[in-house]
C-alpha cells in the first residue's frame, strides 16, 4: 500500500494535532506555570513529527524537531515561558499550518525553514547553560539514588499477584522471561515500536507485566528503554532474535526469573525513604497490583476496550454524506406521496403499512440530520490565535470571550461561514477598539473586549460578535451613504438607526479613513453579507457610538429537511416552518380594528399586528373565502416581536425537502425556497422573519 493513500488521513489529522497546539499555546500563555499544558502540547509536537517523517516530509519533519526541543525544556522547567518565547513558537506553528495546507493542494509540503529553524536553536543555545546548571544539581540530589533506578531497570520488582501468576506459568510448563529492551535514540515513532514488539512476543506468550506501564508505553512517556515481563515456552535465544526483528532496536536482553526468589521487602524502600510510615508500602503494593491486574487485563484481551472506544468513530467524505442526502430527500417527497394515496384509498393495511414507514424514516431523517451537524466550534477555535497576532500588530489589548461554541450547526453551513466571521472579527478590532490610552482616556479599561457566541433559536442558529470599542459613527454613515449615491435624503428620513447602519453593506461603502491590509469598515461587508444571504441567513447591526457594536448573523439549521404548516392563500399553498410557528387562531374579523394604518388583533393581552399574505404575494381572493366572517391566523415570531399571518386555510403539519429557488429567483421577498408536495405540486416555504418589521 503507498504512502498516497494514507495522505487524506495524514492531512486530516494533522490539521486536528495543529489545532490543539494552537489551542493549548493560548491556555499555556495565559497559566505559563502550568507544565501540564506543556505535556499535551509536547505530544502533539512529537505525533506531528513522526507523522511527517513517515511520509517523508523532511521540513516539516526537521522544523517540529526543534520545536520539540524548546518545548521539551520548557517542560523540564529549564525554560521560561516568556511573550518572546511564544511568539517564535506561534511562528513555528504557522510555518507547520502552511506546510500542511501545500500538501493538502497536492504540494510537497517543502518551506524555507532556516529562519524559523534558527530562532528556535536560538532559545535553545540561550538557555543551554541554564539547562546544563538545573542537569547537574538534578544529578548531584538523584545520585545517591541512580544506582537503586539501575538495579530496578536490571532486576524487576513483583508483587504477589504477579509472582503467584509467574509462579503457576511455570509448573505448567512454561518459562518465565524478563526482557530488557533499549531503542535506538533517533527513533521517531516509539509507541509504534513498541506494538510491533509487544505483537512478536504475543505471538509466542503472554506479557504479564511492563515497565513502564502500557499506557506511558503508547503514550511515548518513557525515554528509550522499557522493560516486559512475559511468559512462553519458546528459548531464551529464539526469544530475543524475535525481538531484535523490530527495527531501530539498539540491545535485547533476556533473563529468565527466578519464581522462587521471595518478595523483596527492600526493593520498595531505599536508605534515603526508610523512615516513610509503614503504612505506605501496602497503599503502594495494592497500587502495584491494580496495575498489574490492569496490564494484564489489557494485554490479554488485546486492549479490547480501547480498541472498541477509537472504533467507535470513522472519517466519511462529506460527499458521500451529501449523496446520501439527497437519496433520502426523495425518499421523504416519496413518502408524503404514499401518504395521500393512503388517505384517499382509505385501506386500513395500508394506512398502518404507511404510518409505519413513515415513523422509520422520520427516525432515519433525525440520524441523517444529526450525521450533518457540527459544533461550530470548528469555526470559533480558529479566533483565538488570529485575535492574538492582530493585537499584538496593532499594538491593542484584546480580549476575546466566546461562547456557545458547541452550537451545532449543517456541515455545509459550516464550512461556509469561517471568512465571513474572519472579516467581521478583523473590523471589530481594527476599527473597533481603540489603543489602550485612547480607551483610558474615555474612562474605559484598557483591554478592550470581543464577544463572539453562538445560540439556537427556532429553526435558526444566531451568531453575534459584539465589541466594546468606539462604535460606529451614524453621521459618517449618513454622509458616506449620500455622496456615494447608495441612498437619498428622502428615504434616509424613513429609515431607524438599524437600517442606516446597514447602508455599510453596500457595495465598495467604507468610512475608514485609512485603508489597512486588516480590514476596513465596509469594504468587503457586502460580500460578507452576500455569503449569509445565499445560505438563507441575513446579518444585522447595531450600534451605540463610544460605546460598541453588535453585528448578528441569522444562519438556517439546516439547509435541507424541515417541518412545515401548510397554508393555502387562494388556490396556492404555502409552507411556513414550524420553528416559527407559536400558535394557529381563528378569530372574528369584528375584533381586528387599526392602529397607526396597521391591522391588528387583542390576543391574550397583546396587540399583534396582521400581515395579510394575499396582499403580499398578490394571490387573487377566492370566491368562497369572501363571504366568511373569520380570519386563519398563523401567529409567528421572530425574537420578541410577534405577528399574526392572515391565510384562507390551514391545511396541517408536513415534513419537506427545502430546494433553492435557483439564482434566477434568488431575491424573492419573504420567500426561502420550495418544496413538491405529494400530488406533486410546488409549494413555496415562507421567510417569516422577512414578514415581522
Amino acid at each position: 500500500m503507498g504512502q498516497s493513500e494514507y495522505l487524506e488521513v495524514f492531512i486530516d489529522e494533522s490539521q486536528e494535532h495543529l489545532q490543539t497546539l494552537n489551542d493549548h499555546l493560548m491556555q499555556l500563555e495565559k497559566a505559563p506555570e502550568d507544565i501540564s499544558i506543556v505535556g499535551e502540547i509536547f505530544r502533539s509536537a512529537h505525533t506531528l513529527k513522526g507523522m511527517g517523517a513517515t511520509m517523508g516530509f523532511e521540513d516539516l519533519a526537521h522544523l517540529t524537531h526543534n520545536l520539540e526541543n524548546v518545548l521539551d525544556l520548557i517542560r523540564h522547567e529549564q525554560m521560561s515561558v516568556t511573550s518572546h518565547v511564544m511568539d517564535v513558537v506561534f511562528e513555528s506553528v504557522d510555518d507547520l499550518e502552511e506546510m500542511i495546507t501545500d500538501i493538502a493542494g497536492g504540494g510537497d509540503g517543502s518551506r524555507d525553514v532556516n529562519e524559523t529553524v534558527q530562532k528556535l536553536e536560538a532559545l535553545q543555545n540561550k538557555d543551554q547553560e541554564k539547562a546544563a546548571a538545573s542537569e547537574t544539581a538534578a544529578a548531584a540530589v538523584d545520585s545517591p539514588q541512580k544506582p537503586m533506578q539501575e538495579q530496578t531497570a536490571v532486576q524487576e520488582s513483583y508483587d504477589e499477584y504477579e509472582r503467584t501468576v509467574l509462579k503457576q506459568s511455570y509448573e505448567q510448563g512454561y518459562n518465565p522471561y524478563k526482557i530488557e529492551i533499549t531503542l535506538d535514540e533517533q527513533t521517531m515513532l516509539k509507541a509504534a515500536r513498541v506494538y510491533m514488539i509487544f505483537d512478536v512476543l504475543e505471538q509466542v506468550g503472554d506479557i504479564i507485566k511492563s515497565t513502564p506501564p502500557a499506557d506511558d508505553l503508547e503514550d511515548e512517556n518513557f525515554e528509550f528503554s522499557f522493560v516486559i515481563t512475559v511468559i512462553s515456552s519458546v528459548e531464551q535465544e529464539e526469544l530475543k532474535q524475535r525481538v531484535l526483528k523490530v527495527s531501530e532496536i539498539t540491545n535485547v536482553s533476556v533473563e529468565v526469573v527466578n519464581v522462587e526468589e521471595p518478595v523483596p521487602e527492600a526493593e520498595s524502600t531505599s536508605p534515603s525513604n526508610a523512615e516513610e510510615p509503614a503504612e505506605s508500602a501496602p497503599a503502594k503494593k495494592d497500587e502495584q497490583k491494580e496495575s498489574a491486574k490492569s496490564d494484564k487485563s489489557e494485554k490479554h484481551s488485546g486492549g479490547s476496550k480501547k480498541g472498541s472506544e477509537l472504533n467507535k468513530t470513522i472519517r466519511v467524505n462529506i460527499d458521500r454524506l451529501d449523496v446520501l442526502m439527497n437519496l433520502f430527500e426523495e425518499l421523504v417527497i416519496d413518502r408524503g406521496r404514499l401518504e395521500q394515496i393512503s388517505s384517499e384509498l382509505n385501506n386500513n393495511e395500508l394506512s398502518e403499512t404507511v404510518e409505519r414507514m413513515s415513523r422509520i424514516s422520520g427516525d432515519l431523517q433525525e440520524i441523517i440530520l444529526n450525521m450533518r451537524m457540527m459544533p461550530v466550534d470548528q469555526v470559533f477555535n480558529r479566533f483565538p490565535r488570529m485575535v492574538r497576532s492582530l493585537s499584538k500588530e496593532l499594538g491593542k489589548n484584546v480580549n476575546l470571550e466566546i461562547s456557545g461554541a458547541e452550537t451545532e450547526l449543517d456541515r455545509t453551513i459550516i464550512d461556509e461561514i469561517g471568512d465571513p466571521l474572519v472579516h467581521l472579527i478583523r473590523n471589530s478590532i481594527d476599527h473597533g477598539i481603540e489603543q489602550p490610552d485612547v480607551r483610558e482616556a474615555a474612562g474605559k479599561p484598557a483591554q478592550g473586549n470581543v464577544h463572539l457566541s453562538a445560540y439556537h433559536s427556532g429553526n435558526n442558529v444566531f451568531i453575534e460578535i459584539e465589541d466594546d470599542g468606539n462604535g460606529i459613527d451614524k453621521e459618517k454613515v449618513i454622509k458616506k451613504s449620500l455622496e456615494n449615491g447608495v441612498v437619498n435624503e428622502e428615504d434616509l428620513e424613513k429609515m431607524n438607526d438599524q437600517q442606516i447602519f446597514g447602508l455599510m453593506f453596500a457595495s465598495g461603502f467604507s468610512t475608514a479613513q485609512e485603508i489597512t491590509d486588516i480590514s476596513g469598515r465596509g469594504v468587503g461587508l457586502d460580500v460578507v453579507r452576500n455569503t449569509f444571504e445565499t445560505l438563507g441567513g441575513n446579518i444585522t447591526v447595531n450600534s451605540v457610538y463610544g460605546e460598541g457594536s453588535l453585528f448578528s448573523v441569522q444562519l438556517p439549521l439546516t439547509l435541507s429537511i424541515i417541518d412545515v404548516m401548510l397554508v393555502e392563500i387562494g388556490k396556492e399553498k404555502y409552507g411556513v416552518p414550524l420553528t416559527a410557528i407559536v400558535e394557529t387562531a381563528i378569530v372574528n374579523k369584528n375584533e381586528v380594528y387599526s392602529a397607526h394604518a396597521q391591522k391588528v388583533i387583542d390576543f391574550r393581552g397583546n396587540v399583534i399586528p396582521l400581515v395579510f399574505l394575499n396582499e403580499i404575494f398578490e394571490v387573487p381572493d377566492r370566491e368562497s373565502a369572501k363571504g366568511n366572517e373569520y380570519y386563519s391566523l398563523v401567529i409567528v415570531s421572530k425574537g420578541d416581536k410577534i405577528a399574526g399571518l392572515v391565510v384562507d386555510s390551514l391545511i396541517g403539519q408536513h415534513d419537506v425537502v427545502l430546494k433553492s429557488l435557483g439564482s434566477y429567483l434568488s431575491n424573492v421577498f419573504a420567500i426561502s425556497g420550495a418544496t413538491i408536495l405529494g400530488d406533486g405540486q410546488v409549494a413555496l416555504i415562507l421567510d417569516s422573519n422577512a414578514l415581522i418589521k
